[in-house]
């Protein structure tokens, strides 16, 4: 009679199968059964990264991926449709694809330290970069940037409010304009509230005693500069803006092209997806695509 194995050497030699059973059916079957399924028509082309080319039938990006169009110094090309803020990295790295985890109560900046000259240790709120971009982007496209809540400065407009009773109670003694630095700034963004002066902040205080208290202003309700133009996605990917974002900047690329501005509109509509399935997410407009259409049209 063949000598039977002991129990604990069967049992590994069982687990050794299984092993070896699924690493060639997961490391080797599946990934060239998937590799074969991305290889049909029409699934090609985004199994390899749904890549796109210029006129010369040079790579120029990915129509997934965001990429910024700014000259050497950072500054936005004129004559291009600039996506949305990206906080992947530089801008749209996919390698470190993440969103500034920002949410809706970050209204109070950190400010530089200015004995280290050499370092910026400042970190803008998530207002406060909404009203920076929004004021930017204003600028740029000529279009009222102002928003609620923000300063004319482009900083979050939020005071630190101290009252002469315990906690918030009493009238007001003291106001310091919390994002605004003194020695930055000629003066505060409001003057006064509620009768007393408002200072600027002097780096170092500490003013987590007082009540933090954000002023609308009179920017209008729906502001001129879309959301999409002022916060990044959650993936900071993204390769598309919003129609209304594009029609913003349309006076402006058709003037940096020398273009009619409906020439530009209508490429802004041949370049709108609609909602998927007709009722999912919202229309948008690729960038890249878009900005080489543009590149098309001025050759």
């Amino acid at each position: 009679m063949p000598t039977r194995l002991p129990g604990w050497l069967r049992q590994h030699l069982a687990a050794v199968r299984v092993l070896l059973v699924f690493t060639v059916v997961c490391g080797l079957v599946y990934p060239l059964v998937i590799l074969a399924v991305a290889q049909l028509p029409g699934l090609k082309h985004r199994a390899e990264g749904s890549l796109v080319t210029d006129a010369k039938g040079t790579v120029v990006g990915s129509a997934l991926i965001g990429q910024t169009f700014l000259d050497r110094d950072g500054n936005p090309l004129p004559q291009y449709f600039q996506p949305r803020p990206s906080a992947a990295g530089d801008g749209y790295d996919p390698t470190a694809t993440a969103a500034s985890n920002l949410g809706p109560e970050s209204v109070v900046d950190i400010l530089d330290d200015p004995s280290t000259k050499d370092a910026d240790e400042s970190k803008p709120s998530l207002l406060t970069q909404v009203c920076t971009r929004s004021k930017a982007i204003g600028e740029l496209d000529g279009v009222d940037g102002s928003r609620p809540y923000c300063a004319a400065s482009g900083v979050g407009a939020a005071l630190a409010v101290f009252h002469t009773g315990p906690g918030y109670a009493g009238p007001v003694r003291r106001a310091v304009s919390i994002n605004e630095e003194c020695g930055v700034i000629d003066h505060p963004f409001i003057a006064d509230y509620q009768g007393v002066n408002v200072e600027c902040h002097t780096y170092g205080e500490d003013l987590s005693a007082g009540e933090l208290v954000v002023i609308r202003g009179n920017a209008p309700a729906h502001p001129a500069v879309p959301a999409d133009a002022v916060t990044a996605s959650g993936s900071g990917l993204d390769p598309a803006i919003s129609p209304a974002y594009a029609r913003l900047q349309a006076a402006r690329v058709a003037k940096a092209r020398n273009l009619d501005q409906s020439r530009v509109e209508q490429l802004i509509r041949d370049n709108t997806t609609g909602r998927a399935l007709g009722f999912i997410g919202e229309p948008a407009v690729n960038v890249l695509k878009l900005n080489l259409a543009l590149d098309r049209l001025s050759q």
